[in-house]
């Protein structure tokens, strides 16, 4: 069964557009490895510039596998390179009922 993930990235300093770019392939690229879903991801920017991303993993067992294959972690590097990762409660969005973002430009 699909595991459906937020994953929240906050560009590092003079880095947003890089980072603004690696969402676009992410899922892609996920799925040529066999990891991820048919599911369109969706992708929106926070207001303090924090790229949110919501996509679908195949299963759990899928997002362990990503761990120890050679294509994932060099893209994890890619992405480690350009921001850092925060947990989707840190955005002042999520106080609200319903959180708001804007899409990705």
């Amino acid at each position: 069964m699909g595991r459906v993930v937020i994953a929240c990235y906050s560009p590092k300093p003079g880095r947003e557009s890089d980072l603004h770019e690696l969402p676009r392939s992410h899922v892609p690229r996920l799925r040529a490895e066999g990891l991820a879903t048919e599911r369109e991801p969706f992708i929106a920017v926070a207001s303090d510039g924090t790229v949110v991303e919501v996509f679908e993993w195949v299963s759990q067992e899928a997002i362990a596998a990503a761990h120890e294959n050679a294509s994932v972690r060099a893209m994890w590097d890619e992405y480690e390179e350009v921001c850092t990762y925060l947990p989707l409660g840190q955005l002042s969005e999520t106080a609200g009922l319903f959180s708001e973002f804007d899409a990705l430009p």
